[in-house]
């Protein structure tokens, strides 16, 4: 079935023709290394892995690259207030990044660039700039001449009058235009920076994904996926530099954009402190949730996260997962099938709420059923989610970290001695001293079972 995608640059749902079916590219806007990110930038990583991971169920070749911003004011700042170099703060949030990212199922991409690993084609791609006229040095500056290019603002659809009349008073004086931007700006000694024709100095923010894309995926890629708060002016600008700098060639086919992550229907902002890190919400609560959370909106629309809202997800996974070890004895053979449904909803411009929504029935079905066909659909349905791939017994018994298991289990055998010889007064003395534990017991058919209650 043909994949269907919202694309930011039409303003149109189109279906999806890479340019070349046997080699699709995609580049997602990868994080700044000054810090832990927060919630709302997990949510661009989360949608956009469903979308490679549909992409690959379609194509042979999926070449998927997300960038390492590790040069940037923010983090300099972050270096000098530490005394340290860039790379001890960058290093440090690198890996902690790729460590949440694989917490919450994210499969790492195929191709990390880091922006100071391509400085000598930084600088190249502000050469050829200026050498077709499309840029100009000034006061140790390189910018972006942004009156050569005359569709700049399609993108986010702003016209460049009303950029020149939103630009602020006090323009910088080597500006030729207040809309000007800066491909290369010099660097005091306490800063870093590198050598360059135009003195020692250090990319401008948006340059280095323009050239990162181009190195690595070719002039023209298929998809550059990113947050709607970088429509203007990053990606505005990587579409002017980009094109101008490989003679008007298409710089990205697709543009898709995820809505922001509100909490409890406000903005996040570290004014209103209500900021959350996935760093501190891994500790808190089951990585599963956090990415159901992030699915159960469409990637288009703004999503608000809340408690209950957490709580409802883990809800959801305790059932569902409560299915499949139901089954536990039901074997299921050979490759997992994906169900057309969900598939259909992902085709349908990445639809997770309605891909979700199928999971839940195929979760019904293999309830009621019970058959190995109706277990592998629901696990097959999931894996193209990235949901349901731990063991039933690790989602609800998460480790002796958490609890002591042997006392959990020392504690039910007491609780079945004490119901077999009727004492139910310490049957249930023991059921609160494990409630109090954290522990929650279910009596079944198939006997007692216990699972941690999740936060």
């Amino acid at each position: 079935m043909p994949i269907t995608l919202y694309n930011s640059l039409t303003r149109r749902t189109d279906t999806f023709v890479p340019l070349d079916p046997q080699r699709v590219t995609m580049y997602l806007c990868g994080p700044t290394v000054y810090n832990y990110v927060h919630i709302g930038n997990a949510r661009g990583p989360v949608v956009f892995d469903v979308l490679v991971r549909l992409l690959r169920r379609h194509y042979p070749h999926v070449v998927y690259a997300r960038n390492i911003t590790d040069v940037d004011d923010k983090i300099n700042a972050a270096a000098l207030a530490q005394g340290t170099p860039i790379g001890t703060i960058t290093d440090r949030f690198t890996a902690a990044y790729r460590e949440d990212m694989e917490a919450l199922g994210i499969a790492p991409p195929d191709i990390e660039p880091h922006a100071t690993a391509h400085i000598g084609e930084i600088i190249a791609m502000i050469e050829t700039l200026i050498a077709n006229g499309h840029a100009y040095a000034a006061e140790g500056h390189v910018l972006f001449d942004v009156g050569t290019y005359a569709a700049y603002g399609q993108l986010s659809g702003r016209d460049t009058d009303e950029l020149i009349a939103g630009a602020r008073v006090e323009v910088a004086p080597y500006k030729k235009n207040p809309t000007d931007f800066v491909l290369w700006k010099p660097s005091t000694p306490e800063l870093p920076g590198w050598d360059s024709p135009w003195g020692r100095g250090r990319p401008g923010w948006h340059i280095e994904c323009s050239a990162m894309s181009a190195a690595h995926l070719g002039t023209t890629i298929d998809i550059h996926a990113g947050g709607v708060d970088l429509t203007f002016p990053p990606h505005e600008n990587e579409i002017a530099q980009s094109t101008c700098a490989h003679g008007g060639e298409v710089f990205a086919r697709w543009w898709l954009h995820n809505g922001m992550l509100t909490f409890d229907g406000r903005k996040m902002s570290k004014s209103l402190g209500n900021v959350l890190l996935v760093h501190e919400l891994l500790k808190r609560h089951p990585p599963e949730a956090l990415r159901l959370l992030l699915l159960r909106g469409h990637y288009r629309q703004p999503l608000d996260w809340s408690d209950a809202a957490l709580t409802q997800a883990v809800s959801t996974l305790d059932g569902w997962y409560r299915v499949l070890r139901d089954l536990a004895d039901v074997r299921v053979e050979g490759e997992l099938p994906v169900p057309v449904r969900v598939e259909a909803a992902l085709c349908d411009d990445l639809n997770t709420p309605q891909a979700l929504a199928e999971l839940a029935l195929l979760a019904d079905a293999a309830r009621q059923n019970g058959s190995a066909d109706a277990k592998a659909a629901l696990l097959g349905g999931g894996a193209l989610l990235g949901l349901l791939q731990q063991e039933p017994e690790a989602w609800f018994k998460p480790g002796d970290d958490v609890v002591d298991a042997a006392r959990v289990e020392a504690l039910l055998e007491e609780r079945r001695s004490a119901r077999a010889a009727r004492d139910f007064a310490r049957a249930d003395a023991i059921r609160n001293e494990l409630a109090d534990m954290g522990v929650a017991i279910e009596d079944g058919a198939q006997g007692t079972r216990w699972s941690i209650s999740k936060g």
